[in-house]
């Protein structure tokens, strides 16, 4: 183990907790819900993924900010980070939890191919472009929360996936506001729809519509998928996790609700319809049951689970558990944390763009 010397942990954590003040209040107030376990470390997360990717997005022309975040994390796994009040909290959860490193290099990979305007041709890609920007930080969580076996890394993953598919199919028009379309440029095609000629006049066309539909049919396939491994996280997060779930998969369903139209308005999911789903993850959580025969993963999310294989740790979960707190309470950080992290990638492209 390396030696950890950085500035007092108590400054580290608030200055990110004041970064969490001034940038996202809504994750400010749900992180303070969380299992005193994994809250502090989830914070440190969210506020060294969320400076990567501002970084990322607000570069200028001649500036290099991919090859600074990876120095960035070259000296916080050497124990010697920069002076970042992020960089030194992101130390903090690496020593304490022994964070496989490949976790956040494939979400700057992910920065990267935003950062490029990379084009996905097939479903394959853009499950490879998923998979960095949002299994990784379901695998950074996982590992987090306890479980830290392949298995339950690759639902963990899966399900990060599919929310992100979620994301593109709810955002196709915002994305085209900025001249992105992350929809599979072939199924787009193949329903009769020219991607960039579509780019010069962004309207809803049956095209997308079919598009759209078989994007959601796909998330709606690692949902199921991913849904067992929830049974194998600890007992105090296995409802906030099936919430999170439950919510982001009912985008799609309103989605399919307002006629697939995903260009000119951008799908919400009702307070109350939000409750109603808090309460019925709440009873279901406990019937969740682990999959006797562990389905095929994701060839996307492989490189992330299986890099682990031969340094497993065992999967052992820090601190007590608090199976006591508000469900609601405990779901609220997985949702915004998506939402944040959307929310601020699209923000950061149309200020480039403006």
């Amino acid at each position: 183990m390396f030696q950890f010397n950085p500035i007092p942990n108590t400054a580290n954590l608030e200055a990110c907790v004041a970064m969490m003040k001034g940038g996202s209040k809504t994750f400010f107030a749900a992180s303070r819900l969380l299992p005193p376990r994994i809250r502090t470390a989830s914070i440190a997360l969210y506020a060294f993924c969320r400076v990567a990717d501002d970084l990322v997005d607000e570069a200028l022309p001649g500036q290099a900010p991919l090859d600074v975040l990876r120095e960035r994390l070259d000296a916080i796994y050497a124990g010697t980070p920069k002076d970042h009040v992020e960089d030194h909290a992101l130390s903090m959860v690496v020593q304490q939890y022994e964070l496989p490193r490949h976790f956040l290099d494939a979400l700057i990979e992910g920065f990267a191919w935003d950062a490029k305007g990379r084009r996905y041709d097939s479903i394959e890609e853009v499950h490879d472009y998923a998979a960095r920007v949002a299994g990784s930080v379901g695998a950074m969580m996982c590992w987090i929360m306890g479980p830290q076996n392949t298995d339950t890394l690759e639902r963990a993953c899966e399900l990060g996936v599919a929310m992100q598919l979620t994301n593109i199919a709810r955002d196709v028009g915002a994305d085209a506001a900025i001249g992105r379309i992350y929809l599979p440029r072939r199924w787009l095609i193949e329903a009769g729809v020219q991607p960039e000629e579509w780019l010069q006049n962004p309207i809803l066309t049956p095209g997308i519509q079919i598009v759209v539909a078989r994007l959601l049919e796909e998330a709606d396939r690692l949902y199921k998928q991913a849904q067992p491994g929830i049974a194998a996280l600890p007992p105090d997060c296995r409802s906030a996790i099936l919430a999170a779930s439950m919510i982001y998969r009912e985008i799609g369903v309103q989605l399919k609700r307002e006629g697939l139209d995903s260009v000119s308005t951008r799908t919400v999911v009702s307070t109350t319809r939000k409750l109603v789903l808090l309460a019925s993850a709440w009873t279901q959580a406990a019937w969740i049951r682990t999959a006797e025969n562990q389905p095929k993963p994701l060839q996307a999310i492989q490189f992330l689970a299986l890099h682990n294989q031969n340094t497993q740790a065992s999967a052992q979960w820090v601190g007590a558990y608090f199976p006591n707190r508000a469900m609601p309470q405990r779901v609220a950080w997985v949702f915004d944390l998506l939402e944040r992290r959307e929310n601020e990638r699209l923000q950061g492209r149309q200020r480039l763009h403006s």
